[in-house]
């Protein structure tokens, strides 16, 4: 029997969650490791301060849009070569960028660098089409837990290994732990064809079609996208905080603090396992009503309590952090189990539509603090998760009514 015409529901083996999970943790470093190197490289490069945010702004802009054009391809190529070839080009663009290259090739390297690192979310629908319907919320919650590691240890690592061998060794060392989960991955991904090869142009103009007539993926991607508007709102100013008055903390503190959050990351699996068994929305409520509530407790300790003490106000703000990974990384896990149980032949698109639309939620909530820091300080970034929190937890509300009328009705 031709493997193009095996039926997607057939499965012929489980997904090596662990190793996806560390997959997506190692890859997702990519798009973060530059953000604490930032002076470092800009004074290597000769680069003044402006020039040298180009190097995280590019490497954002280029997993932005290997969202949109590059991870469609899932739904017309046979995944494991895809998925395998994205990985193979990220360890090469991520060896350029480790060069002494001439500082517009280097740019463009780091553009590769976030193109290719689009291969996180190849993996996550493949994960989704070998795994059962009851068992795939538990199984992608397991696998986001490993990408939201990631993403809160690139600081803390970056700065680690940029401080005794330079920032060029952390894209080194990543092109080297990419090559070898590359070799692991080619071990034991399967052979998987789209049950149909759309053409690409067909595939990109399908997108807006499937966010039209899809309601789900609407509603969860807009909640998500703006829960974590108010995450990036917090992690993206509080190394600013932190630095000044009453903390005054250096690198290695700054790097405590952020390893606090990685607790929260826990959230993901339990929430994919209590929504398999029926919880999603009672999950969903506590994942909002923890990132409100960490709203208000990072205003607390960083504004009224800091003047009055230090280690109480890192006390208040260590639990907000905690509570607001772990709200959004559940709503994140929610919203990626309820889009891949949508349309087989598009679960592709539809994954890379919902990380798309998030992730231009979470860089709102970057440029929204910004402003509101240059004017307000910490009270206007505070005020500004906090916004961003009532309103995906009104998204949410209406997203679950919306769903019960729908299931009364049928």
């Amino acid at each position: 029997m031709n493997a193009s015409a095996c039926p997607e529901e057939t499965r012929v083996t489980r997904p090596p969650v662990r190793l996806f999970a560390m997959a997506t943790a190692v890859i997702v470093l990519s798009l973060w490791l530059a953000q604490p190197l930032v002076g470092m490289i800009g004074h290597s490069l000769g680069l003044s301060g402006g020039a040298a945010s180009l190097v995280t702004t590019l490497t954002l802009l280029g997993y932005a849009t290997g969202l949109f054009a590059l991870v469609p391809l899932g739904d017309r190529l046979e995944n494991r070569r895809l998925i395998l070839l994205t990985l193979g080009a990220d360890v090469v663009c991520l060896l350029a960028a480790a060069s002494p290259l001439p500082v517009p090739a280097f740019l463009v390297a780091c553009l590769l660098v976030g193109l290719t690192a689009t291969s996180i979310q190849m993996l996550v629908p493949m994960a989704a089409a070998m795994t059962p319907e009851a068992e795939r919320g538990r199984v992608i919650g397991n696998i986001m837990s490993g990408l939201i590691l990631g993403v809160m240890l690139s600081r803390p690592l970056a700065s680690l290994i940029a401080g005794h061998f330079g920032w060029r060794a952390c894209y080194l060392a990543l092109a080297v732990a990419v090559a070898l989960l590359a070799f692991a991955l080619a071990r034991v991904l399967p052979l998987r064809y789209p049950p149909q090869r759309t053409p690409y142009p067909a595939l990109l103009k399908s997108m807006a079609g499937l966010l039209r007539d899809e309601p789900v993926l609407r509603r969860h991607a807009l909640s998500a996208a703006l829960s974590f508007a108010a995450f990036n709102a917090f992690w993206s100013l509080i190394a600013l905080r932190l630095a000044a008055l009453p903390f005054r903390l250096g690198a290695d503190g700054m790097a405590l603090f952020a390893l606090i959050g990685v607790s929260g990351a826990v959230s993901a699996p339990l929430a994919g396992r209590l929504a398999d068994r029926g919880y999603g929305r009672r999950v969903s409520f506590a994942a909002h009503a923890a990132v409100a509530s960490s709203s208000v407790l990072v205003w607390l300790g960083g504004s009224l309590i800091a003047p009055h003490g230090r280690l109480p106000a890192l006390l208040v703000l260590g639990v907000g952090a905690i509570l607001l990974d772990a709200g959004a990384i559940a709503d994140q896990a929610l919203g990626r189990r309820a889009v891949n149980l949508l349309r087989p032949e598009a679960r592709s698109r539809i994954n890379g539509l919902f990380t798309g639309l998030f992730f231009v939620g979470g860089s709102l909530g970057s440029a929204v603090a910004g402003a509101a820091w240059a004017r307000l300080g910490w009270n206007g970034v505070s005020a500004t998760a906090l916004g961003f929190a009532a309103a995906s937890a009104m998204a949410a509300v209406h997203r679950e009514r919306r769903a019960a009328r729908c299931l009364a009705a049928a």
